[in-house]
């Protein structure tokens, strides 16, 4: 007991090298846990937003077909918002049988967007045409 208030008071006391580097180390590990859980949080929200913005731009392509079975070319093409979309137009080719006296004939759509980091997000629906296949 007597050498250790020796110690004290002659300053003595405290960490040992060894324990300041062991507990520099443990902080080090939980530093770079902590970095590479954040660095991969923000590659996954940079990846949904683009994936969110080329869902939106192939909506807007596809709202803006003209309404009511009108006629359209066969391959249409753009850019929007720097976005380069292609479609294609042709007839339903499903399990549907060819009626020629219907109304209203099937067409496929097919939707093709590309971001300018190269990311594509095709889309296929189905579009009613008034009038006979073409």
């Amino acid at each position: 007991m007597l050498r250790r208030m020796l110690n004290k008071e002659n300053g003595e006391s405290g960490f040992t090298l060894i324990e300041a580097v062991v507990a520099l180390a443990l902080v080090t590990i939980v530093l770079a846990a902590v970095g590479s859980l954040v660095a991969t949080n923000v590659r996954g929200t940079r990846n949904l937003e683009q994936h969110l913005v080329l869902i939106e731009t192939a909506r807007s392509i596809a709202s803006n077909l003209p309404r009511g079975g009108e006629p359209l070319p066969d391959t249409l093409a753009g850019e929007l918002l720097r976005h380069r979309w292609q479609m294609r137009i042709t007839p339903f080719a499903g399990s549907v049988p060819v009626v020629p006296e219907a109304r209203f004939m099937p067409q496929l759509v097919e939707l093709r967007v590309r971001s300018p980091s190269g990311a594509v997000l095709s889309l296929e629906t189905i579009r009613l045409r008034e009038g006979g296949v073409r």
